[in-house]
């Protein structure tokens, strides 16, 4: 299996698309709500793609080098996750030619994009549905779908009773991705798209089309156009049966996220089961794929960082240095970087606050100074990963990133007070006499003798060369 070579130098940066910044008001719908507004299931803020377009500079000042973007295509909803026409961006976000203009800036700033690709389920505004909706029986779509029974059903709140829908959902009808037609018809959809410059998919609930050639003939198709196109399963679970040449480069890293959340909030017990995870995720996936697994700290479905930490910066940064520094491609949710809260969805969606006069710029500048290590230091990208030292007691763990002579020591500290931590040298494979960097103070220190000593404030990280 050959992955992209680009994917391991990424860092993503997630934007979902109504949220993000609104660059044309006349694509407003007449009862778009104030940018900021509390989020609600319904309705829309006016973000689009030109207001991504104008913030370029922002992303660029970030250090981000890759995308990725929730879906774009014509829908009813903000989040757009109910298509009904797929070869469409909707009107709310601009049309072909902003998205063109988008693609076209990103990739001249060396900037890859992916987008999401919902093929499990569609809106009930879709052409082939919504001839059903009109024809019922007689609909020539009959079989691209899982109809049990008509008369349908109005569009009343509640569970879908006579068709197969995505959770039950009545606005998310089934795809039946067993019929040759419909497969056809998605695959389409994925060459077109890359036809027009995107760099990759994201793939929505994947493990709902249960179907291992679906997904390999969908590789095919894709790579067929773009070798170097990206694929990433949305899988929450660790389960190496979805990364391979049949299905995808990377999975989404869920179990990796919560590791490091349940870390930070019980503290040093939990250090050890954090230790295992690690273990266990590098163990279950090809040496290759573990740097291309998308490392998240959160996304559209999950409860903010900053949330989720009880708004405890220290936290934050340490969650952040963790997800930089261990194997895999960091991924930014738009906004927590800058400590934006907020609970699940709706809330987690809230739009991006652009007066700088709200951001957590402690937080800020230090997101941006990771990316900029892990962009300056290629054993944080590429290199193997080895367990020092764990003490449960005192509350600190170190491991290294190794990629031939360059060798970088992550060592940090999850409990409530300074810690000393001493570890003895002959593990790093450094011996007296060497002379240790830390790449965030700058300061460097002469080894003496065979123990390493090194003081870590609560809550808090180094890493060290």
């Amino acid at each position: 299996m050959s992955v992209p070579n680009w994917v391991e130098d990424s860092i993503f940066y997630q934007i979902f698309p109504d949220r993000f910044a609104n660059g044309n008001p006349s694509l407003n719908p007449p009862n778009v709500q104030p940018w900021g507004a509390m989020p609600t299931n319904y309705d829309f803020q006016g973000g689009d793609l030109r207001g991504i377009t104008q913030h370029f500079d922002y992303l660029m000042d970030l250090g981000i080098n890759a995308i990725y973007l929730n879906p774009i295509f014509q829908s009813t909803s903000n989040h757009r996750y109910n298509t009904y026409d797929f070869f469409k961006i909707d009107p709310k976000l601009g049309d072909i030619k902003e998205f063109q203009d988008f693609l076209d800036i990103a990739h001249r700033n060396n900037i890859r994009v992916i987008i999401d690709g919902v093929f499990n389920h569609c809106g009930r505004g879709f052409f082939a549905f919504n001839d059903i909706l009109e024809n019922e029986n007689h609909s020539p779509y009959v079989d691209w779908f899982h109809i049990k029974s008509f008369p349908m059903e109005a569009y009343t709140p509640g569970e879908a009773l006579n068709y197969s829908a995505w959770w039950k959902l009545k606005s998310l009808p089934k795809f039946n991705t067993r019929n040759p037609i419909v497969r056809k018809y998605i695959f389409g959809i994925a060459k077109y798209w890359i036809e027009q410059g995107i760099d990759g998919w994201r793939l929505d609930v994947p493990n709902e089309i249960d179907d291992d050639l679906f997904w390999q003939e969908f590789r095919n198709v894709v790579t067929t156009v773009n070798k170097d196109a990206y694929l990433l399963g949305e899988i929450w679970t660790i389960d190496p049966r979805w990364v391979n040449d049949k299905h995808f480069d990377g999975l989404m890293n869920y179990p990796l996220r919560d590791a490091i959340l349940s870390l930070l909030s019980s503290g040093p017990h939990e250090l050890i089961a954090f230790t295992n995870k690690v273990d266990e995720l590098l163990r279950n996936y090809p040496a290759e794929n573990i740097y291309s697994m998308y490392n998240l700290l959160g996304s559209h479905d999950t409860e903010r960082l900053f949330t989720k930490v009880d708004c405890d910066t220290k936290k934050a940064k340490l969650a952040f240095l963790l997800q930089f520094a261990l194997p895999g491609v960091p991924a930014i949710f738009y906004g927590d970087e800058i400590g934006l809260q907020g609970q699940k969805d709706p809330d987690c969606r809230r739009a991006f606050p652009w007066d700088q006069a709200s951001w957590n710029l402690e937080l800020f500048y230090w997101v941006k100074t990771l990316i900029s290590l892990r962009k300056c230091y290629p054993a944080l990208r590429k290199g193997g990963f080895s367990s020092i030292y764990t003490n449960v007691s005192e509350g600190y763990y170190a491991f290294s990133r190794n990629l031939g002579d360059e060798q970088i020591v992550v060592a940090f500290n999850v409990s409530d007070k300074l810690t000393s931590l001493e570890m003895p040298v002959s593990k790093l494979g450094w011996s007296d006499g060497h002379q240790v960097l830390d790449l965030f103070t700058n300061k460097s220190t002469i080894i003496t003798g065979d123990i390493l000593n090194l003081k870590l404030a609560p809550c808090s990280g180094t890493w060290l060369i």
